[in-house]
């Protein structure tokens, strides 16, 4: 099992250097606690807490396994006592509410410690990632009654939470949901219904989980449009707040999963349940979209930890695994081969890998200082750019990141041949636990519909010219960059193509929906390749900078410099095949009657 090592020089390159996270800070509102000592001290502390305390508990998580019986679930050895020492750190306070016992900081900064955490043990971390959506669902559209009962307790750590949507009938569909909430005298509501795979929905790390779940009121309209959003508790809060009587939600099963064994995936049972109307009538999904957003950037996080921990384990291996000699030459004289790191088939996959890692951590704290202006911006303007640009960014980096990053934990895998194959090495557990990122919180064809088809093409391609308008300044500021013309020519046509090709899909689905279907997922994937670009170029020029005025760093940012070609040389040109399949129609997806498909 690789041993995970936080990658803090590069996490504060692209704080610091990249993103320039202390003057960000600076212009938020309230954010005056975040200054560069405290960040630093956090990312420190956070570090030691997932290399010390989670690393060691991640294979223990996938080969124990949750256990059910009829009085709970049982988390694996250590998974509780890890909870109780996170909620002792403060941990999940760190971004909430102060009026409701949270520290106020910056939520890119609580993406920084999710990286960390999610890297280093996925499964547990998904317990308290889940909590972080409840708790947001809860700020945002909960009554202040609801806040002080239920925000205290998620944001102290004391219970944790889940978001309860998917039905045995229905997946992303959530319009034929069949859950019933039938109102009481009291002003409560009986919540009746199965919830199938609800992620940390029964464990023995909390007192209490607080379930936030969709559900019809009786005389609800069809659809989308009859969907209300509830709270309903395991445990019934007494009058000083304490968990009491037990509700009348159960899990009725664990899935038995391909991998996150660590995290209890439930079957759950709303039998006449109690529970609380959070957010108006019939306007559930709107409120439930704050829970999803905030899901889709943390699953956004799996992509980039499969990426860095396969990375980490596969380079350690890569530099003492001896086989073969060089093609130019041994390397290793006085061995009896080279170690695999010399050849140029492995260096394709390992560099992949750390193009993928370092671009994916650029983009989702791209996307984490979005979060805080949407929050704490000091103008109206700055908050609805912040919010314009986060909308785009976010399905690209849910869906494009699992799928580069499953890629990644395949490739670390492959760098091991058949000890990769082997459950000791924890590459195959890597492999088998990223593979849920492109299913859940809306799979890779969700995400591309909502890119292309209500980002895009309903904004009439504004919400892509946020975007690019920013690309395109970048790249007329370094036109004539000699030591950057490598890589702005390309992002240059890159971004002129990007808006090209969303004018020829738009005018192919002005006579056809289907296309948007067609063309969607080649669509986001050519996106996520072009934001990339950009991100690289941009990282090429802080390090080609730094090298100009003198480092004793040198190595590190001249591998920032290579590491950026190897990505335009390598990693872009892949946008030319998806340039052409999204441009490929939908006749050749559509013209098959159904009936032809036979085995």
């Amino acid at each position: 099992m690789p041993e995970y090592k936080a990658p803090l020089r590069d996490i504060k390159f692209v704080m610091n250097e990249l993103l320039n996270s202390e003057q960000h800070y600076a212009n938020l509102e309230g954010a005056e606690d975040a200054t560069p000592d405290m960040v630093d001290a956090i990312i420190q502390e956070g570090a030691k807490f997932c290399e010390q305390v989670l690393s060691p508990l991640n294979q223990v998580g996938d080969q124990e396994g949750c256990t059910w019986s009829e009085d709970g679930v049982k988390t694996p050895t250590g998974f509780k006592e890890a909870y109780q020492q996170y909620v002792e750190g403060g941990w999940p306070s760190m971004t909430a509410d102060p009026n409701y016992g949270g520290q106020g900081l910056p939520h890119s900064i609580g993406l920084v410690v999710s990286e960390m955490v999610g890297t280093c043990n996925w499964s547990w971390g998904m317990y308290p990632g889940l909590s972080h959506g409840a708790t947001n669902t809860i700020e945002a559209h909960g009554t202040e009654e609801q806040k002080q009962t239920y925000l205290t307790k998620l944001i102290s750590g004391e219970w944790t939470g889940t978001m309860c949507l998917t039905e045995p009938h229905c997946g992303s569909d959530l319009g034929t949901l069949r859950t019933k909430a039938e109102p009481n005298a009291d002003g409560t509501y009986s919540i009746t219904g199965t919830k199938i795979f609800i992620s940390a929905g029964e464990h023995d790390m909390a007192e209490n989980i607080v379930h936030i779940v969709l559900a019809r009121l009786p005389g609800a309209p069809e659809g989308t449009k009859g969907i209300s959003l509830f709270i309903v508790p395991k445990q019934l809060p007494n009058e000083d707040g304490s968990a009491g009587e037990r509700n009348a939600v159960s899990c009725g099963s664990l899935e038995h999963k391909m991998g996150i064994h660590g995290n209890a995936t439930c079957v759950m049972n709303f039998d006449g349940a109690k529970g609380w109307l959070i957010g108006p009538e019939n306007k559930g999904l709107n409120c439930m979209f704050t829970f999803m957003n905030t899901a889709r950037i943390g699953t956004a996080i799996q992509g980039l930890g499969a990426a860095e921990l396969g990375f980490q384990g596969s380079l350690a291996y890569a530099k003492e695994r001896l086989a073969m000699r060089s093609l130019s030459g041994p390397k290793n004289p006085d061995g009896i081969a080279d170690p695999i790191i010399v050849h140029p088939d492995v260096r394709r996959m390992l560099l992949t890998q750390k193009v993928v890692a370092e671009g994916a951590r650029a983009l989702i704290y791209l996307a984490g200082q979005q979060v805080d202006v949407v929050h704490s911006g000091k103008t109206e303007e700055e908050r609805k750019h912040a919010d314009a640009l986060l909308g785009f960014l976010t399905p690209i980096a849910k869906a494009f990141l699992t799928e580069i990053g499953y890629e990644s934990a395949n490739l670390g895998m492959q760098v091991f041949g058949g000890h990769g194959f082997i459950a000791e090495w924890g590459m195959e557990q890597n492999v088998r636990d990223s593979r849920i990122g492109m299913i859940y919180e809306g799979t890779t064809g969700i995400q591309a519909l909502d890119l292309l088809g209500r980002k895009v093409l309903m904004t009439q391609g504004e919400a892509l010219k946020v975007f690019t308008k920013q690309v395109h300044v970048f790249c007329k500021e370094n036109a004539d960059n000699e030591q950057l013309k490598e890589f702005i020519e390309p992002l240059a046509a890159i971004n002129k193509e990007w808006g090209d090709l969303t004018m020829k899909v738009g005018m192919t689905a002005m006579k056809n929906r289907e296309e948007v279907g067609a063309a969607a997922v080649d669509y986001l994937m050519y996106s996520g390749y072009a934001v990339f670009a950009y991100l690289w170029a941009r990282m090429a020029k802080v390090a080609l900078d730094k090298m100009a005025e003198g480092t004793s760093e040198e190595m590190f940012y001249n591998a920032k410099v290579q590491s950026a070609r190897f990505y335009f040389k390598r990693l872009l040109p892949r946008t030319k095949t998806h340039a052409e399949t999204m441009l490929a129609g939908a006749d050749s997806l559509l013209d098959m009657p159904e009936e032809a498909f036979v085995i």
